[in-house]
């Protein structure tokens, strides 16, 4: 009985540490997103604003 309970014990901290680790990883996947999305939008505005002058 008390290696059940601890086999589950175990299984719970795992599913714990793997939501964890899955929540910093779609986390920083979000972040770098948004820094992509905000530097591709600087390299257009950058790239429309230099055509402009020529």
């Amino acid at each position: 009985m008390g290696r059940i309970l601890l086999i589950a014990a175990l299984v719970v901290v795992g599913l714990f540490l793997i939501g964890s680790i899955v929540g910093l990883v779609f986390s920083a996947l979000k972040w770098i997103l948004i820094i992509g999305a905000i530097g591709l939008g600087v390299t257009l505005i950058v790239k429309n604003a230099g055509s402009h002058r020529h």
